[in-house]
């Protein structure tokens, strides 16, 4: 396999946009082009993600209208990903293999999402097209009912007083939003505090609803490429380590939702590919679709000894200048999840955490970062490991 390196990374403002789908995908991969030094028609290829863009804009063939949006070579050939939340972030895994297996030399992956577009109501009903139907959605489980069992699972399994752990959660949310509070681009740029999450609206007990994060618009995309192309690169080159996917069934047979199986598989087998381990992650961007999300995330990756990660952010060692840095962007929680774009905008931060490019939220001497999406009730994850030339 050949050495692979991310070139040109973008996204746009998430939150509520009135841009279509293809006009942020086409900001973000224009954007994320121009900064690799090339141009549109040095693309071989485009992987493109997106989810519900049948239920968003009545669209469901895509890729081929934001390659032309984007003046793509007809040679370039385009081609829709859908993992649930791990959308781009598979797009992104897909384009690196073929790059390193010397197939394309550069690649453009990424996706696009208008979730605000849907409203709650249908936004609710089409996200929980990502649960089994037959076990799982038509029976009226929804995504925060999977992680309010998965707390409540937690706390039983290992004897933290729910009431303990709610409070713990709720500091996992006000370190996001404060990271988030420094990113311009981010769905919520304001601080929050404790009572904030503990006095908001019972969503699925015991998650309330500053413990879940928003639907939101927006799009992300990176410029993929083998590595001898950013030797005349004027940034920083940032090269891929290392990367995982794994994936596992329906919820009623995983049983115990506190392990998360299948990220345990995929970030394992990033670690192999990388050669390196839970030490030498210095930032990570993690899927903290809800609080708890993120402590299950943090024990996965061995950060943590099982049952141990619950009170890291209010030891504030997830934050900046902590431990291990987790979520500088803010996090789905506070920079937004437009779903099919997420993993292309995680990558992103960590391209620019290790060119040293995120301004007050720089994790300072950040040489190796992790990315981490999830899809589904933990059908799909991909982890991905970047690394800076000087690491």
């Amino acid at each position: 396999m050949r050495q692979v390196a991310i070139l040109g990374v973008a996204m746009t403002k998430f939150g509520v946009s009135e841009k279509t789908n293809l006009e942020m995908f086409a900001e973000a991969g224009l954007e994320a082009i121009a900064q690799s030094d090339l141009e549109p028609k040095d693309m071989e290829a485009l992987y493109f993600g997106n989810c519900l863009g049948d239920f968003e804009e009545g669209q469901m063939h895509m890729a081929p209208f934001a390659h032309a949006e984007l003046g793509l070579p007809i040679s370039a050939p385009a081609t829709r990903f859908e993992a649930a939340c791990a959308t781009a972030t598979v797009a992104i895994r897909h384009a690196a293999l073929l790059v390193g297996a010397g197939i394309y030399d550069v690649v453009l992956a990424g996706g696009t999402e208008r979730a605000c577009a849907m409203g709650t109501p249908l936004a609710t009903k089409t996200f929980a097209m990502g649960h089994h139907a037959q076990y799982e959605s038509r029976p009226g489980l929804t995504f925060p009912g999977v992680f309010a069992m998965a707390a409540h699972m937690y706390s039983d399994k290992y004897g933290i007083p729910l009431k303990e752990l709610k409070l713990n959660m709720a500091e996992v949310a006000v370190k996001n939003h404060y990271h988030g509070s420094m990113n311009p681009k981010a769905h919520f740029q304001k601080e929050i505090d404790v009572n904030t999450v503990l006095d908001g609206m019972m969503v699925a007990d015991p998650l309330q609803l500053f413990d879940c994060c928003p639907f939101s618009d927006g799009a992300a995309a990176v410029v993929v490429a083998e590595a001898g192309k950013a030797k005349d690169f004027s940034k920083k080159p940032v090269y891929i380590a290392g990367m995982g996917q794994a994936s596992c069934g329906p919820l009623y047979l995983q049983k115990d939702i506190t392990r998360v199986r299948s990220r345990e598989e995929s970030v394992s087998q990033a670690y192999r590919e990388s050669g390196l381990g839970p030490d030498d992650i210095d930032v990570v961007e993690l899927h903290d679709c809800f609080t708890i999300a993120e402590i299950l995330a943090l024990e996965s990756f061995g950060f943590y000894e099982f049952g141990k990660a619950y009170d890291a952010a209010t030891k504030r060692e997830t934050y900046l200048g902590g431990k291990v840095v987790v979520n500088p962007s803010g996090g789905l929680k506070a920079k937004g999840h437009p779903i099919g774009a997420t993993g292309a905008a995680q990558v992103t931060e960590i391209v620019e955490q290790l060119r040293e490019e995120s301004g007050p939220r720089q994790v300072e001497g950040a040489r190796i970062g992790l990315v981490d999406t999830l899809g589904g009730d933990f059908g799909t994850i991909c982890n991905i490991i970047l690394r800076s030339e000087t690491s």
